[in-house]
């Protein structure tokens, strides 16, 4: 009995597909993605959550730390570590929020808003090399498989809620 060649196998009948590769198509093309986008963000000294919490607050901030935590990826619930730093950086600040004097609402502080320009350009350019790679058909055909996926999840929850549920 011979092994079966993992290049050419099918996983459940898709031809195409190695047994368990599609797990590993995902994690790669995250860890690639990632790797990527920290050498872009090495010069401004952010992480790539970092990156991600800047972008939220100059959307949707002020807001609060639970506010946060429900509209990122990085770190799905408490963002505080996160946010700590970059408040000790210089970039967020803490102030009492506008419609509950007991809440703590989260902002950017002017250097913060500085870098927004800048990470908006480093997001931009990221998505449009994921479109230049692959064509409208298959863009829309994976961005619609992976909504599927996580339809349902907490991750995809947090995306309906960023991005809007029926895009």
């Amino acid at each position: 009995m011979t092994d079966a060649d993992p290049t050419t196998a099918a996983s459940d009948g898709v031809l195409g597909l190695a047994p368990l590769e599609l797990r590993y198509l995902v994690l790669a093309a995250q860890r690639e993605g990632n790797r990527a986008l920290g050498r872009r963000l090495e010069p401004f000294g952010l992480t790539s959550s970092q990156f991600e919490i800047v972008l939220v607050l100059a959307e949707y901030g002020p807001i609060t730390l639970k506010e946060l935590g429900k509209l990122i990826v990085c770190e799905v619930g408490s963002p505080s570590r996160i946010v700590d730093t970059l408040v000790r950086r210089g970039f967020v600040e803490r102030s009492t929020h506008a419609s509950d004097r007991r809440a703590v609402a989260l902002q950017l502080t002017v250097a913060g808003k500085a870098l927004v320009p800048q990470l908006r350009e480093i997001e931009r350019s990221t998505d449009e090399r994921a479109r230049a790679e692959l064509d409208h058909a298959d863009l829309t055909g994976l961005a619609n498989a992976l909504r599927q996926y996580l339809a349902g999840s907490e991750y995809g929850q947090v995306l309906d809620r960023r991005f809007g549920a029926g895009r």
